[in-house]
């Protein structure tokens, strides 16, 4: 039996175009962009806790990663049209949830991923949080604003290329324990683990930019079903490279912290606990590598966000426009977002408002409200990504060749059923 979801169907090597592609394009783009200083924090810590024991965890996360962008990217392929217009079809409850969700999700965001990536850069340099957090912010603004796809594409390969090295490197260099790593392979779940579990899974490359695979999908050029395995091994070896990356910050995790019984605060300032470490055990010279792979991993993905989310505001202002699509034909005929969009001033405006209002909580700290509906926003939108694309490509507004077959149908629920437990784990830490 195969599965129509998951496997070539109705292309040949004849079909798919005749030129050159790389496997390195939207799949790298938006597995980096889901890995934030947050997540490296996180891996850190479950390894410090419990050692190897949930490596399965992150192999268990890159299946379900996989299986959500293959969704995605395969509903802007089959159909020809955007996920926004699959939203949109559902009714309007889904793009009532969209515009809350970007206004405060974007305004706590921008905060965040500024001080994120100004971290690494005051522990290195000196100086305050906000001096060289609204630098980060206006050089992202300035290199999305003015870039292309393929110049942004360029720029996150090589951070996702410096991210890899030094934190692969550096699980090299504390010497993994490969008997240990094999066990940890083997599905276990240690008292008071649940909570780690779900993060290491969830946190394998998944934020609201899954959503946004589909239009740098399209932005490379891949438009329709020919380009079908070219989407599917660029998404593998993406969340594979992004897999061996996470599992090596467990590996750190372990034999660094765990071993010598060392806990790290649970925020991305964490991560300077680890510099600490690092510089008292290898030396300056290895420390101020690490920094620089914290920098990368926090960058990317404030760019990540700042285009990606910049497209899907863009393309909802598009389709607001237009009469809702039902069927096959209309979603085709509802189209892509037109290659200059990136000039369009529904995304300029969202990349202004991510960059300049979220400066003023860099000196004002967040609001508690704010920090709650970010969270509480931020928590329902994966399972809602997992539901809709079951949705979508379930029923009749996909062609028939290209809907959920047994594998990726049971994939999408399982990540639904995940992400639903990860919301209620937020949920109750938010509100508890």
């Amino acid at each position: 039996m195969t599965d129509r979801g998951t496997q070539d169907v109705g292309t040949t090597d004849t079909q798919e175009p005749r030129r050159r592609w790389s496997i390195v394009g939207p799949g790298i783009v938006v597995a980096a962009t889901g890995v934030g200083a947050g997540d490296l924090v996180a891996t850190l810590v479950a390894g410090s806790e419990y050692g190897y024991t949930l490596l399965w965890a992150v192999v268990l996360g890159v299946v379900v990663k996989v299986a959500l962008a293959e969704a995605t990217g395969r509903w802007h392929l089959a159909t020809g049209s955007t996920i926004f217009a699959g939203w949109r079809s559902l009714g309007p409850w889904t793009t009532v949830y969209f515009v809350v969700y970007v206004v405060i999700w974007g305004f706590v965001y921008g905060a965040t991923a500024m001080t994120s990536s100004a971290l690494p850069l005051a522990a290195m340099f000196g100086g305050s949080i906000p001096a060289w957090g609204i630098p980060c912010g206006l050089l992202g603004l300035v290199l999305v604003w003015f870039g292309s796809y393929r110049f942004f594409e360029k720029i996150m390969t090589v951070l996702v290329g410096v991210m890899f090295v030094v934190v692969v490197g550096l699980a090299i260099l504390v010497v993994p324990d490969v008997p240990a790593m094999l066990a940890g392979l083997l599905p276990t779940l240690p008292t008071g683990s649940g909570i780690y579990t779900l993060g290491l899974v969830g946190g394998v490359g998944g934020t609201v930019t899954m959503a946004a695979y589909g239009y740098w999908v399209n932005a490379k050029g891949w438009r329709d079903s020919s380009w079908m395995r070219v989407m599917r091994l660029d998404n593998r070896v993406a969340y594979i490279t992004t897999g061996i990356f996470v599992a090596a910050m467990l590996v750190v995790g372990a034999e660094l912290l765990y071993t010598a019984n060392i806990a790290l605060v649970e925020s991305d300032r964490g991560l300077l606990d680890l510099d600490a470490i690092l510089a008292q055990r290898f030396g300056p010279v290895i420390a101020t590598l690490f920094l620089v792979g914290f920098f990368a991993t926090s960058f990317s993905s404030l760019l990540g966000v700042w285009q990606g989310v910049s497209l899907l505001v863009t393309d909802f202002v598009r389709t607001r426009r237009e009469a809702v699509a039902t069927t096959p034909e209309e979603l085709a005929a509802a189209g892509q977002l037109s290659d200059d969009a990136h000039r369009s001033t529904p995304y300029r405006a969202y990349l202004l408002w991510l960059t300049f209002p979220p400066m003023a909580l860099l000196f004002l700290g967040r609001p508690f409200a704010l920090v709650v509906a970010y969270g509480a926003l931020g928590a329902f939108f994966m399972p809602f990504l997992a539901v809709t694309l079951l949705w979508l490509l379930g029923g009749r507004r996909t062609p028939r060749e290209w809907r959920n077959g047994w594998l990726s149908t049971t994939l999408l629920i399982g990540s639904a059923l995940l992400f639903f437990g990860l919301c209620a784990s937020e949920l109750v830490d938010l509100f508890g």
